[in-house]
């Protein structure tokens, strides 16, 4: 990529599951990155292959805070994402989505840069249509143990559209659907890397209520293109709007997935289905199929594939 072309990125959540892969992806492009992170969920694991890059920059910083850089464009990813870290400190949490979202939408505007918001499918709850499209409005309870979270993500949006109407920053709002793959948290509490990590240690695999409700699983790769082609959509074209699989697996369907690909004898253990936890969580991506052409190409058992030998090799080292 030529000089005129390199763009300053900033990645805020960048040392974590998606952010380090995005960090990666933008550095292959020529850019400038700017990762910034906390480290509450993120890992210096995670960029360690890039922190010798001339175009990378780490910064540990907490979105709460206001930061002053010079950049073009801002991706929004700082947030703990599963129940187990964003339950942890449920008030942080709500704080990382709504004044981190303020912060970063100052800073944008100071600076003239586009920003696209990590959003996610939360904020349609446990929906009453199925599968969802982005004019849904939801179903969310706002006192419940995942409304930190979910309300947090809801609000974020809020504030992102109100920049865009009342400051004209041009925003880009992405609804991410169930990912996986290299880089997730081994004790994240997600249902991928919960049966994966149980698997390979020969323990029980714990599903929640019946084994029945339905998720979709989006490989990160997929995830982290629909990122890029949002970015680089037309300015007019905000979103929301949905990435994710629109392939969909009851909860049985992915733990006898996994331990077909293991070799696992674990047997499966049934506990309670946890407070709000959704039925169903399935994307329509019409909209993304139609404004950005993106698709997503690697199926659930491929996308597996690399992600169980991603913990087989992080479980041998621990």
């Amino acid at each position: 990529m030529k000089n005129y072309q390199r763009k300053r990125v900033l990645v805020t959540g960048g040392a974590g599951f998606l952010g380090s892969h995005l960090c990666a992806k933008l550095l292959h492009q020529g850019h400038e990155v700017l990762c910034l992170d906390n480290f509450f969920t993120g890992t210096r694991d995670n960029i360690l292959p890039l922190l010798d890059h001339a175009h990378f920059e780490l910064i540990r910083h907490d979105v709460t805070f206001p930061l002053f850089v010079e950049v073009d464009e801002i991706y929004n990813l700082a947030c703990p994402a599963s129940p187990v870290h964003y339950q942890f400190d449920p008030v942080q949490t709500t704080k990382t989505s709504v004044h981190g979202a303020i912060n970063m939408l100052g800073l944008a505007k100071r600076v003239k840069a586009r920003i696209m918001q990590a959003s996610t499918s939360e904020v349609y709850g446990d929906p009453h249509i199925h599968p969802q499209t982005e004019d849904y409005w939801g179903h969310v309870n706002p006192i419940g143990f995942r409304a930190c979270y979910d309300e947090g993500k809801r609000c974020a949006e809020t504030l992102f559209f109100d920049y865009h109407r009342q400051h004209h920053l041009p925003i880009k709002v992405a609804r991410i659907f169930n990912t996986y793959g290299p880089h997730m948290h081994p004790d994240d509490g997600r249902v991928v890397s919960n049966f994966i990590v149980q698997a390979l240690q020969g323990r029980p695999i714990t599903i929640y209520g019946d084994g029945s409700q339905t998720r979709s699983f989006c490989y990160v790769d997929d995830l982290i293109d629909g990122f890029l082609r949002l970015m680089a959509s037309p300015e007019e074209f905000t979103g929301p709007v949905n990435l994710g699989n629109p392939g969909e697996f009851t909860i049985l369907e992915l733990a006898q997935q996994v331990l077909d690909l293991t070799g696992s004898k674990s047997k499966l253990e049934f506990r309670p289905l946890p407070h709000d936890d959704p039925r169903q969580r399935q994307p329509n991506i019409t909209l993304a199929r139609e404004q950005l052409g993106w698709d997503v190409t690697v199926p659930l058992q491929q996308g597996l594939k690399p992600t169980i030998a991603y913990f087989e090799k992080r479980l041998s080292l621990s």
